[in-house]
């Protein structure tokens, strides 16, 4: 089956590429522009930068000692999207592949000396990724052949030393092999490497430890703590050996840790990692709107455990929180062209970036670039899309299950549905059942939709528990957040329809979060929005108050057309109507603090929202999530 993650075991199991057909909407827009445009673009700036030309044994080499690993990223993108540029792209790695299978530009001659820094087992476990997706989505070739030889390679010369690498990555790739092959060996050598980190298994470094999680074993964690991407990638190695091995304790830990992640140290868009001087979290309540960090490669990482947590418990929570982040952080960080990409995302940029067309040597938000010298996140976008159908549908032994909605087809056994939606934009999803069959179909209801509803019309026109009537019509009930099914015997032709209530809404912040306080945030349905200027437009610097919340009133939400086809929303709130805002500077300039502050004086103003995802694509902005509430 073409999917990135196929565990043995779990109360749910995936649905593969060929499952599940997107069609034009949201996500398959963005998936069809990724596979023509957003690869390319990736191959392109590569062979620009020297990336690629390493591997053909250009001196003096290119790119930082990680490098590799880019490569071997847009590999597994081009192999999900069946891309035309793999074999010949392929074939210029294995040249530069040892006897022994070690493969590394950088580190040859040289090998293992830096395990904190070196990231060799790292770019192997994107190598191996890379091998997995060509073997399911094609078969048997010249890649798989190369990520084989390396992984064997770490197993002879890692199985039996305490050693690991500064950069998890490796352990999921390594249980997924297991997987594709039934090779015991590479399952085992995931364990060991899971099992020795934090025992410690590295040296010190001037950033601690926990940088690298190796302050603590794995099962002692309380918390995701240290460099985002890397927590969030051992965590999803973890819970791979744990599925793959039985550990329900090494589970029930991961799990653990996720809870208390989710709750203190996640940002309102479900991006992760508020530091930027280590690209890591901070501590409980540490979200700063500014400051966040929160990698590309940190969102799609929590992406991916999130749906490995889903598979394996079945609980709404995971795919509740893997929508938010798809739709605020995945989507938020590649420009609507495909080309320009944002590597940190914060919540709030007060100064506008200048445009950049070359290389961004610092890869900080506020500006999406066309590439970085650290070009992690554009590979990991690309690879992430290109595989984004498996992350939509599972099944289990009684049906189907529709964690993110999507026009498209969905195919399993003998049932197979055809989703019709508008959304993020309308909450309206209609399924239409194009086969005779019988299951369950279950529909995630998010946590903000309360009250839902769900009916069920045959394709005689009759509802659900009723008998035939020539008049139609459909029986409607409200629904929970979680997961609302029908089930019973189907004919081609029935139709289930979901109704999500999609009123904006006000979100205030635990008052713990000491950035936050006296500040209000609006969203509707799983989109994030935020205030955004542009040009001569105010800028948010010098908006002095006040979003005034009148109790039980809701934003209120405009549908404007895209002038593309798709619908995009805009946001216009104001006691009810509006967010009202006063522009002016205070009254005197030497101190900005007053023991009795008077009414700020200026001009009325009407803040425009856009979603949080489409904000920075007119141009240089300022830009604010969180927006100053009215005492």
């Amino acid at each position: 089956m073409a999917n990135p993650v196929l565990p043995s075991s779990g109360v749910l199991s995936p649905l593969g590429l060929d499952d599940v057909r997107l069609a034009p909407g949201f996500w398959g827009g963005r998936v069809t522009l990724n596979r023509d445009v957003t690869i390319a673009h990736c191959q392109e700036w590569m062979e620009r930068e020297g990336w690629i030309g390493n591997f053909r044994g250009r001196r003096p080499r290119r790119g930082r000692e990680f490098s590799d690993s880019e490569i071997y990223k847009l590999l597994e993108a081009m192999a999900w999207a069946g891309h035309p540029d793999l074999t010949p792209l392929a074939e210029t790695v294995a040249r530069a592949q040892e006897g022994d299978g070690y493969l590394n530009t950088r580190w040859t001659g040289n090998r293992y000396s830096d395990l904190e820094w070196g990231h060799e087992l790292y770019c192997y476990g994107h190598l191996i990724q890379a091998g997995v997706a060509r073997l399911r989505n094609h078969g048997e070739d010249r890649l798989t052949e190369v990520a084989r030889r390396a992984a064997d390679h770490v197993c002879r010369r890692f199985m039996d030393t305490n050693e690991t690498c500064g950069h998890p990555e490796i352990e999921m790739a390594l249980v997924e092999l297991y997987r594709a092959t039934g090779a015991e060996r590479y399952l085992e050598m995931a364990r060991r490497l899971v099992e020795r980190r934090g025992l410690p298994a590295l040296g010190e470094i001037h950033l601690g430890r926990a940088y690298f999680q190796d302050d603590l074993p794995v099962r002692q964690a309380q918390v995701f703590r240290g460099h985002a991407v890397r927590a969030l990638y051992l965590a999803s190695g973890a819970v791979d050996v744990a599925v793959e091995t039985g550990d329900e304790a090494l589970l029930k830990a991961i799990e653990a840790q996720w809870e208390r992640t989710v709750a203190r140290r996640t940002h309102l868009t479900g991006g992760m990692g508020s530091r930027h001087a280590d690209e890591s979290f901070g501590e409980d309540y540490e979200l700063p709107p500014d400051r966040a960090y929160s990698e590309t490669c940190a969102g799609i990482a929590s992406i991916m455990l999130a749906h490995r947590l889903l598979l394996a418990t079945g609980d709404a929570r995971y795919a509740d929180v893997a929508e938010r982040t798809l739709y605020n952080v995945l989507a938020t960080a590649v420009a609507l062209d495909g080309r320009s990409f944002f590597y940190a995302n914060p919540l709030r940029v007060r100064v506008p970036a200048e445009p950049l067309d070359g290389v961004n040597h610092a890869a900080e938000g506020g500006l999406r670039s066309p590439w970085f010298d650290v070009s992690c996140c554009p590979n990991n976008i690309a690879r992430t899309l290109a595989s984004f159908a498996a992350y939509v549908a599972t099944a289990d032994p009684g049906g189907i299950q529709i964690h993110h909605y999507t026009p498209g087809e969905i195919r399993h056994g003998s049932l197979a549905l055809r989703v019709e939606t508008g959304y993020p934009w309308s909450g309206e999803v209609t399924v239409r059942v194009l086969s005779d069959a019988s299951g369950r179909v279950s529909l995630r209801v998010p946590p903000w939709a309360t009250g839902a509803t769900l009916s069920r019309t045959s394709s005689a026109g009759s509802p659900e528990g009723s008998p035939d009537s020539a008049s139609g019509g459909s029986a409607v009930r409200t629904v929970a957040p979680g997961y609302a099914t029908v089930e019973g015997e189907w004919r081609a032709g029935d139709v289930i329809r979901l109704e999500l209530p999609m009123k904006a809404r006000w979100t205030f912040p635990d008052r713990r979060v000491d950035a936050l306080r006296g500040s209000v945030a609006v969203e509707r349905g799983p989109l994030v929005y935020c205030a955004e200027s542009v040009d001569d437009e105010p800028p948010l610097a010098d908006v002095a108050a006040r979003v005034t919340v009148p109790p039980a009133v809701a934003a209120a939400a405009a549908v404007v057309p895209d002038g593309e086809g798709p619908i995009e929303v805009e946001m216009r709130v104001e006691m009810g109507v509006e967010i009202a805002a006063v522009l002016g500077a205070p009254d005197a300039d030497e101190w900005p603090y007053r023991a009795e502050p008077d009414p700020v004086g200026g001009a009325d103003t009407t803040l425009r929202l856009v979603p949080y995802h489409r904000w920075g694509n007119r141009g240089p902005a300022t830009m604010r999530v969180w927006l100053p509430v009215a005492e």
